[in-house]
């Protein structure tokens, strides 16, 4: 079997390419070839094999994803665009990354003639308020910023060309993944990973919301076994509504506050500082909070119980302990 994975420099792609190569399968399929593409070069060193090949180039750009298609892949993992903030900021970038780049793709797909299963890496960004307490598996996806618009743009792609059998899609609706390992980057939900990732190694972090406000969170361990899990569903099982809210630990930031200290101690927190961001905080004020989704748990996608077990799984993984 053939994977590609696009956007596999980012943090979930390198993650997900360590675990492909380290199980070298996806379920009981062998991984033969391994293809990574991103804008920019991949670190060879650390992913030196023979069946993997590592592309560099821009999915917007004509032409880019058809020399990908060459050999038609068996499976897709489409993690390519941009996150939020930069979106939100970079008005062209986002719609060229995250809508365009998609885009191409799936008609390079289509030209390729073969039908792979595309898995897709969208947000639950693609939701706008008001919202209810829970949010259903059906409520409408009505985005109120830009990067929720390109991945509800690319979530009604995807569903027409699994409708028309040029590809077998799955969408996965990532919450707020946390706590994210290395430097601070343009996401605009930064901050959640930061008051965790910063004080557990002696650095002042900086809350530029309230404590009260309330997000869903899966750690990076959980979205990789999200992404390997969506490559193996059956398509019928899935049904024709193919972008699925994944589950997750729903925590006030508070709480997170408060777990970090029972995990970490009184001197780790105490290295936050509260600091009002208003350009965050319009953003933050319109994302949803709490899912149901129980679509994707029947189907068989688990995460973390606690936000407790999210903070060890960081711990774990990137400070060795």
């Amino acid at each position: 079997m053939r994977v590609l994975v696009t956007g596999a420099a980012g943090m979930i792609g390198r993650k997900l390419v360590a675990r492909l190569m380290q199980e070298e399968a996806i379920g009981d399929r062998a991984i033969t070839a391994l293809d990574l593409h991103d804008v920019v070069p991949l670190e060879q060193e650390s992913i030196a094999s023979a069946h993997v090949a590592i592309h560099v180039g821009d999915l917007s750009e004509p032409g880019e994803a058809a020399k990908l298609m060459r050999e038609k892949p068996d499976v897709i993992f489409h993690l390519a665009g941009v996150v939020s903030g930069e979106a939100e900021t970079n008005f062209a970038l986002g719609y060229s990354a995250n809508l365009d780049g998609a885009r191409l793709l799936f008609h390079a797909i289509h030209e390729a003639g073969h039908c792979p299963r595309v898995v897709f890496s969208s947000s639950i960004a693609v939701f706008g308020g008001p919202f209810p307490d829970v949010i259903p598996d059906d409520f409408h996806t009505v985005p109120l910023g830009s990067y929720g618009t390109q991945k509800v743009m690319v979530e009604a792609l995807l569903v027409d060309y699994t409708r028309r059998g040029l590809l077998d899609g799955v969408g996965i609706r990532l919450p707020s993944i946390s706590v994210r390992p290395g430097k601070p980057n343009k996401a605009a939900s930064g901050f959640l990973s930061n008051i965790i990732r910063e004080p557990l190694v002696g650095r002042e972090a900086i809350l530029p919301v309230p404590r009260d406000v309330v997000q869903t969170h899966a750690s990076p361990r959980s979205a990789v076994s999200f992404l390997l899990h969506a490559a193996q569903l059956d398509g019928a099982a899935i049904g024709p509504r193919r972008n699925l809210s994944m589950p997750g630990v729903a925590v006030t930031v508070g709480e997170q506050i408060e777990a970090l200290e029972r995990v970490a101690g009184k001197e780790t927190v105490a290295l936050i500082r509260e600091e009002h961001d208003e350009a965050i905080w319009s953003l933050v004020q319109n994302w949803p909070t709490r899912f149901e989704a129980r679509r994707a748990r029947d189907l068989g996608f688990v995460t973390e119980q606690t936000y407790d077990e999210i903070i060890k799984a960081h711990i774990e993984d990137e400070l060795g302990g």
